[in-house]
């Protein structure tokens, strides 16, 4: 199963983003339902590792981090594959992070070894963009790129599937667990 562990965004936080999200004229933007930091990726879990790494993540408790929104950025220098937005948390965040891949792994689900860019998409893009399309990014780039949100904690940490489709994938929640102890 295709699934991941992410921090769920306040509600003004995502409509926030959503507005942000609809200055930028071209990708496919990401509904604010489902924008989210995700802290570990899994391309393909076996049930009874989820539902180890299920107990791990719900037999903890802790406050969650406190995070920030700040900068606008692309993935893919050349041909941009994604926009989002920056996210900072220090070493909370960070330590958070190092904990979910920990439970993952001693649940024994394999991780590949990717260095951690806290961040939320916004849109997604083909492999190739149109050149009016890449100078859109730009524009938006060169106008939102120093965009802000005030500090705020993160309400939750959840595990969702992610099911792909040619629209896009779909995030269907599996479980959410309030504040963490890891």
């Amino acid at each position: 199963m295709r699934v991941f562990v992410a921090l769920d965004l306040p509600d003004d936080v995502a409509d926030g983003l959503d507005a942000l999200a609809g200055r930028l004229h071209t990708g496919r933007h990401v509904a604010s339902d489902d924008m989210h930091l995700t802290l570990a990726f899994i391309e393909d879990a076996p049930l009874h590792a989820l539902e180890e790494l299920h107990m791990r993540l719900e037999m903890t408790t802790r406050p969650l981090p406190q995070l920030t929104l700040r900068g606008v950025d692309v993935f893919g220098s050349e041909h941009p594959r994604s926009v989002h937005v920056r996210v900072e948390g220090g070493a909370a965040l960070s330590d958070l992070q190092s904990a979910v891949t920990r439970h993952v792994r001693r649940a024994g689900i394999a991780l590949p070894r990717r260095r951690f860019v806290p961040h939320v998409t916004l849109a997604r893009f083909a492999a190739r963009m149109a050149p009016d399309d890449t100078a859109r990014v730009g524009r938006f780039l060169s106008a939102h790129g120093d965009w802000t949100w005030p500090a705020f904690t993160a309400p939750s940490l959840s595990l969702y599937q992610s099911t792909l489709s040619a629209d896009g994938p779909r995030y269907d929640l599996l479980e959410r667990y309030g504040a963490l102890e890891l």
